[in-house]
């Protein structure tokens, strides 16, 4: 598998973030985004994006109609995953606890470092809103209850 537990075309699979899928829905048509080809060719995405990451970032922004406030919130999550996939491999290599100097067991820094990131992904997606899937019975203060 590769660096970002990827799926078709090194494209980060958000199933392995949120573990069970759900069932594939039809694709809801949005407005091609002009702002994302500029004089034919397309945006690039930053430079610090994994590649995997940055083919996504570049796929969102040619498929999603995005604001720049958008393409700013999906910078962030592109790096949010990019770290989540870093610290996951820093635990793969060094494990998930370690002894302290009194041989007490503590859990690694990058455990807080991954959940941190995967919390930050999993929100500015939903955001983002890249579904398009609005409830409109929903009480938006009901999660907090």
């Amino acid at each position: 598998m590769n660096r970002h537990q990827g799926g078709e075309g090194g494209i980060p699979n958000l199933c392995f973030v949120f573990g069970n899928c759900p069932p594939r829905r039809e694709k809801q048509s949005r407005p091609f985004n002009q702002d994302s080809v500029v004089s034919g060719v397309a945006k690039r995405a930053p430079s610090h994006l994994q590649p995997a990451t940055a083919a996504w970032w570049r796929h969102v922004v040619t498929e999603f109609a995005l604001e720049q406030h958008h393409e700013r919130l999906l910078t962030l999550a592109c790096e949010a995953w990019d770290q989540a996939v870093a610290a996951r491999e820093e635990l793969a290599k060094a494990g998930t606890y370690y002894e302290d100097r009194f041989g007490q067991p503590k859990a690694h820094p990058a455990v807080a470092v991954e959940r941190d990131a995967r919390i930050a992904f999993a929100r500015l997606v939903r955001e983002l809103d890249l579904d398009g899937d609005h409830s409109p019975g929903l009480d938006p203060g009901a999660r907090l209850r």
